[in-house]
């Protein structure tokens, strides 16, 4: 039990220590490719399917039309316009990848959409996007957003590409962002010091960085009783 008294000793030390230079102390959280590999493994095996409509508001518009052209509206309705992310589609996967000081994700995906007068249009593609991480001072917490740079599609028959790519795009940047990434509160704990009770080691600021293939998180930390 001393021994761990004084790791823990130790440990506040370090801390201290090593944010001199920064005024306060910091603890760096580094997350590698092979992380994010991992992470969407696991999320696209246990988790259900992640998808978003891209159906516009005026469907109630589309299926009268329909039914005067002589669609009928059963048909109409069982296309269901959506947008499902998939981990991989024709040899592009769904990945987070570090490169010239950007955070780049390709998404892959498949989808439906149905146009007035033409019918349930499948499509597959991927969208090329660049992520911004941002500290919410206000709120505490950190934050991404996705920014579409280029839509690639196959399978709409060339029916509608350029409208497709185009609320693909519109889709993902409203529907998906921001993306919480994680809270300051969450950071926060508290550290045991025996004979001495605990010490709170509150997450008050975080900024971040990207090293070489990786994303630094640094959380400056506060200490009190």
């Amino acid at each position: 039990m001393k021994l761990i008294s004084v790791l823990s000793a130790f440990l506040v030390a370090i801390l201290c220590c090593s944010g001199v230079a920064a005024q306060r102390p910091e603890v760096t959280i580094s997350l590698n490719e092979t992380f994010f590999d991992s992470l969407l493994d696991a999320v696209f095996q246990n988790a259900g399917p992640i998808e978003f409509s891209i159906a516009s508001n005026d469907g109630g518009k589309k299926e009268k039309s329909a039914e005067v052209f002589g669609f009928g509206p059963g048909k109409n309705s069982e296309c269901k316009e959506v947008i499902q992310l998939l981990r991989e589609t024709n040899g592009v996967r769904t990945a987070v990848r570090f490169r010239d000081g950007k955070i780049l994700a390709p998404l892959a995906f498949t989808g439906n959409y149905n146009p007035p007068f033409v019918g349930c249009v499948p499509f597959t593609g991927y969208a090329e996007t660049v992520i911004d991480l941002d500290f919410d001072q206000q709120n505490q917490k950190l934050i991404a957003r996705a920014r579409v740079l280029n839509v690639s599609l196959n399978g709409t028959g060339g029916v509608g590409g350029t409208l497709i790519a185009k609320m693909v795009q519109s889709s993902i940047d409203k529907k998906i962002n921001p993306i919480e990434v994680i809270r300051l509160d969450k950071l926060s704990f508290l550290l045991p010091i025996r004979n001495s009770g605990t010490l709170n080691m509150k997450a008050v600021g975080m900024r971040t960085g990207l090293g070489a293939g990786m994303l630094n998180i640094h959380v400056a930390y506060e200490f009190a009783k």
